[in-house]
């Protein structure tokens, strides 16, 4: 082929690209829709010209696109991991966890469901093989939910619906590609009816291979990346080569899928890459990639409908029913999982609730798009699959793929509107109508002090106020209206924390922006912030402060590495958890200082004062959690909150600092040689200042003991004697400590939080400096009372030997132990131990 005319229809499709988006939004139409029809138009006026004599001269052009090197390993391999590690490195790995039973049961739960009740229909009405109908049940099995995503998107849908279909979207590409490959390996074989548990057995490690080869591959990429941190060209290099060496690597070395290690590898680094890398090298990295996955988009879908008009060449009469029974099979089979599964697991309370016609949408919005025809183009290209299953993979498939393009997409915003989910809530109404109001206020005074400003004329302004006068008063009396009165303080409290919570997120952004706090923690509390969000939206006032609470909690990671600190003396990873907790605490609390400031500048002009007051209790609260769960990190760790807060006016120095001399480059007082040194300054002192310090969990602890009132007369050698015994747990509010009538063989104290003791229906509240299990020990009987932590605690842990080797040590102990038995009204017999009858 030339090459001045491949480089001009190469060209000529970017062209195609840049024209598809804008005519999409024009027609109101999914962009891979039009995508797609452009494609086929493309390809079959190419065939057109050919069979024609009247455009002879226009054959070598037509020719030329008809043999573009259109293949299944072009889009297997080039464009398919683009589109997936781009899809990864835009997903909130962390809020994505949170939904992960109902995301995997869309993607492969339902790739499985999907794959076997096409293939059985199939195979009972065809009479076909039962593996080619199982093969074309797991191509047909891949779907593609951008349009439906999109949609939602663009009618403000539950934010955590779209992050359900989105992450569907990733590991149902991979569930259905790896299925694919074990169907075409026994048609290959010439295996009519294969066994399913063989294919099963087989499919795990396809997963788990290809999850443990992409976690690998992107390890050493950050590694290579964080050596190459002043090229950062270099680093954008390595990242672009990251998912192609972790696809084929996976796929050719491991012998798994290669998507799932391009999902992982993207993962991986979108979970490490903000804490190791640059946030402006950051940033710029999704950018590039954003553009590279468009283009990979849309390239992959014009080209595949090149193919369309080829594939349906040679069509006959029976293959119409074919592709009519592929059709009702997969919509009967997404429905059962929609329908019938999604609600059990819901009931069961391990997945979202979704609104039925939200199930509906997602039903009818599972279009099939490129990675369907690339497999069925991977069954035709082969030589060693029969030739009347290749025609017949060929022509199902891409009829069912032209079916979900041409009918379902161009019908979606219909049913959308249909299901009248693209109309606000009666609620969402009556606020706009006072959001409108509110705002136009605000604009009016705004706009009256511009025009004091600027001395403009009279006569304009006005004939101009008069207009916007006619427009707020509009407003106003919708806002005043009936209906508007009937939103209850309930909802508008609703209202008010997801507005709280939305502008929690922003400042958190701009935060981070500002560089005042770290990409890593940035990332912890923009999940945070999300759970407020949807909390909120959920469940009013009692999800946001459930949501508030998680935010707090000491999770499964940190109790795993106070086991490893604890049992085998590895303290790196709580050290490390431990510091994160202590920065997230300080910053969580100087954003909530600042909330209030916006709930009495907006929030209280559109809900009221009540709702206002009610906020603000709810915040204060939130507040008092923060600065408890500080306090007790404090009392542990004396002086390390001082490090932080250093450090943290620090790097708010260096930015003001840097403001200023970019303010004053922009007005000409510097040379920009003199701004260049200063910013090489800048940068120098701010890597200096990124650094954290170093926590010394061991010397804390060992100062913590010495805090403690009941080993006050402790001389120092049997304080290191005591701190080396000493265990450490952490427990979460609500969480049960000990239990009544189990055993008792530790003695605990409360380094921090609080904890309820509830003993024959008495309850009894303690707090830092005291202890409990101590009589349970000493009289060597079951515990009496049930021991539940109301707030995140600290807690220190003795086993009955060491505590009684410390109680025959201690006076102060002694008496407290004492002052205990006397408070609790306990058996003579206690006060007879002659631990206690040492005095």
């Amino acid at each position: 082929m030339d090459i001045v005319l491949l480089t001009t229809i190469v060209a000529s499709l970017f062209v195609v690209i840049g024209v598809a988006e804008p005519l999409a939004a024009r027609l109101a139409l999914p962009y891979t829709v039009i995508l797609a029809v452009l494609g086929m138009m493309i390809g079959t006026g190419a065939i057109f010209l050919l069979r024609t004599d009247l455009t002879d001269a226009l054959n070598p052009v037509a020719e030329s696109i008809l043999a573009l090197p259109i293949r299944s390993n072009v889009f297997l391999y080039v464009f398919l991991p683009t589109l997936i590690f781009q899809a990864t490195l835009g997903m909130n790995a962390r809020r994505m966890a949170d939904d992960w039973v109902p995301i995997l049961v869309l993607a492969v739960v339902a790739v499985f469901v999907a794959t076997i009740t096409i293939g059985y229909a199939l195979a009972w009405t065809s009479g076909l093989p039962l593996v080619v109908c199982l093969l074309i049940g797991s191509i047909v099995s891949t779907t593609d939910p951008s349009a439906v995503v999109s949609i939602f998107r663009s009618l403000s849908a539950p934010r955590r619906l779209a992050r359900i279909i989105e992450g569907e979207s990733l590991l149902n590409d991979a569930a259905a590609i790896a299925l694919f490959g074990l169907f075409m390996g026994f048609v290959m074989l010439g295996v009519p009816s294969p066994d399913l548990g063989t294919a099963i057995r087989g499919f795990p490690w396809l997963l788990a291979g290809g999850a443990a080869g992409g976690w690998a591959a992107a390890r050493v990429a950050l590694v290579l990346m964080q050596w190459l941190a002043r090229y950062e060209l270099a680093q954008l290099s390595v990242s672009v080569a990251l998912p192609y060496l972790a696809y084929i690597g996976t796929e050719y070395v491991v012998e798994a899928s290669g998507v799932i290690a391009v999902v992982a590898s993207g993962l991986t680094l979108s979970l490490a890459g903000p804490a190791r890398l640059a946030p402006a090298f950051w940033t710029n990295l999704r950018e590039i990639w954003n553009l590279l996955a468009h283009w990979a988009g849309a390239l992959i879908f014009i080209l595949a409908a090149l193919l369309i008009p080829r594939l349906l060449g040679e069509m006959r009469v029976g293959d119409y029913a074919l592709i009519l029974v592929v059709i009702l099979a997969a919509i009967v089979a997404r429905a059962a999982i929609l329908f019938l599964l999604l609600p059990v697991m819901t009931r069961l309370k391990l997945s979202p609730t979704v609104e039925r016609p939200y199930r509906v949408a997602i039903l009818w919005g599972g279009l099939r798009g490129a990675v369907t025809l690339a497999l069925a183009m991977a069954v035709t290209e082969s030589l060693r699959v029969p030739v009347e299953t290749k025609r017949l993979v060929g022509i199902v498939a891409t009829g069912f793929t032209l079916f979900t393009l041409l009918v379902q997409g161009t019908t979606l915003r219909w049913v959308i509107g249909r299901l009248r989910l693209d109309r606000l809530s009666p609620l969402d109404e009556a606020l706009s109508n006072q959001v409108i109001a509110v705002a136009l206020q605000t604009v009016r005074e705004e706009v009256a002090r511009t025009t004091e400003s600027y001395d403009l004329t009279r006569e304009t302004v006005r004939s101009e106020a008069k207009r916007f006068a006619e427009r707020l008063d509009r407003a106003v009396e919708r806002a005043e209206a009936e209906d508007n009165a009937q939103i209850l303080d309930r909802d508008r409290i609703t209202l008010g924390l997801i507005a709280i919570a939305a502008h929690e997120r922003e400042t958190i952004l701009e935060r981070f922006r500002e560089r005042a706090i770290s990409a890593r923690l940035s990332e912890t509390m923009l999940t945070d912030a999300d759970r407020l969000i949807e909390g909120a939206r959920s469940g009013g006032r009692t999800g946001y402060q459930r949501a508030a609470r998680r935010g707090l909690r000491y999770g499964t990671m940190f109790r795993i590495a106070s086991f490893l600190r604890n049992r085998l003396r590895i303290a790196g990873p709580l050290a490390r958890m431990t510091a994160d907790r202590f920065e997230a605490l300080l910053a969580k609390r100087l954003i909530l200082r600042d909330l209030h400031g916006f709930l009495d500048t907006r929030i209280r002009r559109i809900h009221g004062r009540r709702v206002a007051d009610l906020l603000h209790e709810l915040l204060t609260r939130r507040q008092e959690a923060v600065e408890t769960a500080l306090e007790g990190l404090r009392l542990q760790y004396p002086g390390y909150a001082e490090k932080l807060e250093r450090r943290f006016i620090r790097r708010t120095a260096l930015r003001l600092e840097e403001h200023e001399y970019n303010a004053m480059r922009e007005d000409g007082l510097i040379g920009a040689e003199l701004h260049t040194a200063l910013m090489a300054d800048i940068t120098r002192r701010r890597q200096q200042a990124e650094g954290r310090p170093h926590l010394d969990l061991a010397l804390r602890r060992d100062e913590l003991i010495r805090h403690f009132p009941l080993f006050a007369d402790l001389d120092e050698s049997e304080l290191r004697q005591l701190a080396r015994v000493l265990r450490t747990r952490y427990v979460n509010a609500g969480q049960v400590i000990a239990r009544k009538d189990s055993p008792s063989r530790s003695v605990y104290f409360v380094s921090s939080g609080a904890v309820e003791l509830e003993i024959a229906g008495q309850t009894t509240r303690l707090g830092r400096g005291d202890m409990f299990g101590q009589m349970g020990v000493l009289l060597n009987k079951p515990r009496r009372a049930q021991v539940t932590a109301i707030t995140p605690t600290s807690l220190l842990m003795l086993d009955e030997t060491a505590f009684r080797r410390v109680l025959k040590r201690s006076r102060a102990l002694r008496q407290a132990v004492r002052d205990s038995v006397a408070a609790r009204s306990m058996p003579e017999e206690m006060a007879r131990l002659p631990e206690l009858a040492r005095d």
